[in-house]
């Protein structure tokens, strides 16, 4: 049975941004069946499909959404099988909230995401976008995913090997473009595979993988590539984040209505905003002696006997968008009409694009296109943006 509509409401209720005008309709499942059901509906009758998670990487314009958005609201989490031989393979729908995800792994010893603390969103699109942070990707513990794939009108099992991982991307966000094949086959802004849930497998263990990000194991005190207590790592993240404006604002959830008395308006967007570029060693040598430069590994772990990091590629460089953005001249709080304009950069990281309580998308794209070409014009490096862009373009 196709679920009913729950209300129109503004896409700005339902992203951490808060901005985005009304959907057409809004449609909001609790099981496999209903979630397949409705985009299948949408599919056959040519209407535009948004399948939204926590919001969190999302840019909608002022326009709203001219066709069906679907949220999905299962959640828990599943142990199939825990043991020190084989480790912990588990399993959560893609509603399930991430970082309560990450809590349950820390406190049952499940290693290899206690670094993805504090990241808002769902666990249906950590995959999608391999998401990471502070030197852990999501590509490192998953083992397969079971999507609702819409070209074949079928669920299917994508292993680990199929998902085609990279550095905030894999074949399920590849899949949201146009099929080259198939021009005419629109599956935009939601992907050809629709996540239905996500299946992980983690060895047991106290300590943490590898810690790879120079930040934090200065904030643990230990060498990178040591071991920490994953408690430890994860309590050291979300102070990491917390500092830098990188966490939902009071825990409140877009759509609820709630909020902090006193909004924290740095915590008023997507994340990140910009991808750190990767760009050849070559191309890496042209930038100022001190710009960083990280080596950029394989998504997966280069071995499997135990916690490791990936191989490092020595023909790819990762240097900081945040880096390029500030030494560009674009300083924490820069809003292209000064420190008042209804968007800023944050006052606390300049990657993160905020809503300061009245902008709209638009006040958001301004901002984005002006720190994008004056990075451009200052190094020729082209920063790419990391949300998904709705009725809008940079």
């Amino acid at each position: 049975m196709r679920p009913a509509s729950v209300g129109e409401p503004a896409l700005a209720e339902l992203t951490t941004l808060r901005v985005g005008g009304p959907a057409d309709r809004y449609v909001e499942v609790t099981s496999d069946a209903e979630l397949v059901e409705t985009v299948r509906a949408a599919d056959d009758a040519g209407e535009a499909l948004l399948v939204l998670g926590g919001g969190s990487n999302l840019l909608v314009g002022d326009d709203g959404f001219a066709g069906v958005v679907v949220r999905d609201r299962r959640t828990g989490v599943t142990v199939d099988a825990q043991d020190s031989c084989g480790g912990a393979s588990f399993h959560a729908p893609a509603g399930q909230d991430w970082d309560s995800l990450v809590a349950r792994a820390v406190t049952e010893e499940w290693v290899g995401v206690e670094a993805l603390s504090g990241i808002p969103g769902t666990v249906g699109a950590a995959p999608v976008q391999n998401i990471g942070a502070y030197g852990q990707e999501v590509a490192g513990v998953v083992s397969s995913v079971r999507v609702w794939d819409r070209a074949q009108s079928r669920v299917r099992t994508l292993a680990v090997g199929e998902l085609g991982f990279g550095y905030r991307t894999s074949l399920l966000k590849q899949s949201m473009h146009r099929v080259a094949a198939d021009p005419s086959t629109p599956w935009y802004p939601s992907p050809r595979y629709v996540v239905l849930d996500v299946a992980f497998q983690s060895r047991l263990g106290s300590l943490s993988a590898p810690v790879a990000y120079p930040e934090l194991a200065r904030a643990l005190g230990v060498q990178v590539g040591d071991r920490a207590p994953s408690a430890d790592v994860r309590a050291a993240v979300l102070e990491l984040r917390g500092r830098k404006g990188m966490l939902l604002d009071g825990g409140a959830e877009p759509g609820t209505g709630s909020g902090t008395p006193a909004p924290d308006h740095d915590r008023w967007s997507a994340g990140s905003f910009f991808t750190n570029p990767v760009v050849p060693a070559e191309a890496a040598d042209t930038l100022p002696a001190d710009a960083p430069r990280f080596p950029v590994r394989s998504a997966t772990p280069s071995r499997t006997t135990g916690p490791s990091l990936g191989e490092i590629d020595p023909s790819l460089v990762k240097t900081s968008a945040a880096w390029l953005i500030e030494h560009a001249g674009f300083a924490k709080g820069y809003g292209v009409h000064g420190a008042a304009s209804p968007a800023t950069l944050s006052t606390r990281h300049t990657l993160a694009l905020t809503n300061r309580g009245g902008a709209s998308a638009g006040d958001v794209v301004e901002l984005a296109r002006a720190v994008r070409d004056g990075v451009r014009e200052s190094f020729g490096v082209e920063l790419v943006p990391e949300p998904v862009l709705v009725g809008v373009s940079l």
